[in-house]
C-alpha cells in the first residue's frame, strides 16, 4: 500500500520548539537511515490523527514530499502518543527505498479459526503471538502475515517455522540458528471430557 505524505522542515529543535509545533496544529517528526543525515520535520496534525485509524500504515512504505527537500520513501519505526490525549506527539520515520532492507513487527492475521477440527471438537484455540520481526527489502514489505488455522487438531501447535512467508521475507526469530526461538504462535487444547 503507498501513500503519498506532505511534510514541511522543521528548522527549530528542542523540546521548546516541539511544544511550539504541537500547539500551532503540527506533528514533529524526524526521517532518517540510509546513508543520508537526518531530517527534521513536521506534518499536519489532523492529516496525522487519522492516518492511523489505518494499522496496515505502520507496515507501508510511504512516500514523504518534504517542501524545501527532497521526496523521501520511509516506514513508520515508532510514533510517540501524549499521555492523557493519546495524540500522536511525535513520529520517527526509517527511510526505505526499494531494495533497502528493514526490520519490523508485523501482525498475523488468522483465519479459519470455524472450520478447525480441533475447535468443531471443543477444543479452545489461543493465539500466542499477534505480531512476528520479519526482515526484508522494503519492497517487499508485506502489511500482514496469513496464517490459516483452518486444518488444525485439537492438542496441536502451529510454529513459527510453519508459517508460508511471503518471497524474500524472513522471520528474524529463526536467523538466531537455536530451536528455542522457534516458539508456537497458535495452539489448540484438547476438549474436556464430560464426565
Amino acid at each position: 500500500m503507498s501513500q503519498n505524505w506532505t511534510a514541511e522542515i522543521r528548522s527549530e529543535e528542542g523540546k521548546g520548539a516541539s511544544r511550539r509545533l504541537r500547539h500551532a496544529g503540527r506533528v514533529p517528526a524526524i526521517i532518517y537511515g540510509g546513508d543520508k543525515d537526518a531530517v527534521s520535520v513536521s506534518f499536519d496534525g489532523n492529516f496525522v490523527a487519522h492516518v492511523f485509524d489505518n494499522t496496515a500504515m505502520f507496515n507501508s512504505v510511504v512516500t514523504v514530499d518534504v517542501n524545501g527537500g527532497d521526496a523521501e520513501q520511509v516506514v513508520v519505526k515508532d510514533i510517540q502518543r501524549h499521555p492523557a490525549t493519546n495524540e500522536v506527539a511525535h513520529m520517527d520515520l526509517q527511510r526505505a527505498s526499494g531494495d533497502m532492507v528493514v526490520t519490523k513487527k508485523v501482525p498475523l492475521n488468522f483465519s479459519g479459526k470455524a472450520a478447525a477440527p480441533g475447535v468443531k471438537m471443543g477444543g479452545l484455540m489461543s493465539f500466542l503471538q499477534p505480531t512476528v520481526e520479519v526482515r526484508c527489502a522494503a519492497k517487499d514489505l508485506p502489511s500482514s502475515v496469513e496464517v490459516d488455522v483452518s486444518k488444525m487438531e485439537a492438542g496441536s501447535s502451529l510454529r513459527l517455522s510453519e508459517l508460508t512467508m511471503p518471497e524474500g521475507v524472513i522471520l528474524t526469530a529463526l536467523t538466531h540458528g537455536n530451536t528455542d526461538y522457534d516458539q508456537a504462535v497458535v495452539n489448540i487444547g484438547k476438549p474436556k471430557r464430560k464426565g
